[in-house]
């Protein structure tokens, strides 16, 4: 070999040594840490384990330069503690439903879902491409905040119920756990609408604190063991026919990533939000046939009578929070044309071909 060679070589080792000898303290300097508070107790199958599914993503795509520490709800602030969390700063990013803030902004409610509102297909089109998420930038920038969508259950069970509902008569002084507009909906029909977090709904329906509840869905209510209270399981829900589920991050904290971190933090909620909705769809099919074969389980569909009655109530619950304020009334009507555009397109997509195929194969 000649010198010229052996020097080149040698320049380049100690190159390589001095950049091997760099390169760890540098990463572990820049590594952020995160901290990231829920709503769901902890390992609770679907919106649990999706929300820690989710913090561990952000670790791994990042190969640890995010560092998160996950605190399911109650470890380190309430469920419903969350929002307050984030947005002060003390934590990072919360993962919840986002209709649980109606009460500081209606336009909240949109972003998750309301009665007669968007399927997860729907949402995702109006989110991604109709202009909701700029108007979710907007509202959630009001209070210090960036939201990203991060699961969804897909369309949701109507709910618990001791007694069979045979009209919109039956809900009148009906104590039912159900958040959202959707219980906005139900006091318009004399019900008792209370927000609970879930880690809370098993003990007051057992202890007849509350009449009925709404959860989600058969995988997620047969594990909360809502069966031992209440046997008649309705269908469809109105107030839920998606739930679309979000990662809301502190926007100082967000503004402050680089580029690349804050395109890891989107790729991982955007993959959540795929897996999330495929595990529920993957699961509810056979817990709700062991719910009707094993714990006795109704089910039950609301009648067109009882239909109609949220129907009408909805209309006004709308014309209430579309009077709140200009934000308000701009995220309803964008998410009027949603329904409109994209739903009369899956009229003739999607539910038509289902309608025929399961006629033709008997499902």
């Amino acid at each position: 070999m000649k010198r010229r060679d052996l020097l080149k070589g040698g320049a380049l080792a100690a190159a390589t040594a001095g950049v091997s000898t760099l390169a760890a303290p540098a990463i572990a300097q820049d590594r952020v840490e995160i901290a990231m508070v829920s709503t769901w107790p902890r390992d609770f199958p679907g919106l649990g384990t999706g929300a820690q599914r989710f913090a561990q993503r952000i670790s791994d795509i990042s190969d640890g330069q995010l560092h998160v520490e996950y605190f399911a709800g109650g470890e380190r602030v309430g469920p419903f503690d969350s929002f307050d969390e984030v947005a002060s700063g003390n934590a990072q990013i919360y993962h919840a439903a986002d209709y649980y803030w109606k009460g500081k902004h209606p336009a909240w409610a949109y972003f998750t879902g309301v009665p007669f509102g968007l399927t997860y297909t729907e949402a995702n089109a109006w989110i991604r491409f109709g202009g909701g998420q700029e108007l979710w930038d907007e509202l959630a920038g009001e209070y210090g905040l960036k939201n990203l969508m991060c699961g969804n259950t897909g369309v949701q069970m109507g709910g618990w119920f001791r007694k069979e509902m045979e009209s919109a008569d039956d809900f009148k002084g009906l104590k039912m756990r159900i958040p959202g507009l959707g219980g906005d909906v139900l006091a318009k029909l004399g019900a008792s609408p209370v927000s609970l977090p879930g880690s809370q709904i098993y003990e007051n329906l057992i202890s007849g604190a509350i009449d009925a509840t709404e959860w989600v869905g058969p995988w997620n209510d047969a594990a909360m063991k809502f069966y031992e209270a209440a046997k008649f399981y309705y269908y469809p829900g109105m107030h839920e026919p998606s739930a679309v589920l979000a990662a809301g991050i502190n926007k100082d904290f967000w503004e402050g990533l680089s580029n690349s971190h804050k395109t890891m933090i989107e790729a991982a909620a955007a993959t959540e939000n795929d897996m999330m909705m495929a595990e529920f769809n993957a699961n509810n099919g056979a817990s709700l046939t062991k719910l009707i074969d094993e714990q006795g389980v109704q089910l039950r569909q609301f009648n067109d009578d009882i239909y109609d009655a949220f129907g009408e109530a909805a209309d006004e619950v709308f014309a209430e929070t579309v009077a709140h304020s200009d934000l308000a009334r701009r995220v309803h009507e964008s998410f009027l044309r949603a329904r409109t555009d994209i739903g009369g397109w899956q009229k003739i997509a999607d539910q038509a071909y289902l309608s025929q195929r399961n006629r033709v194969i008997g499902i």
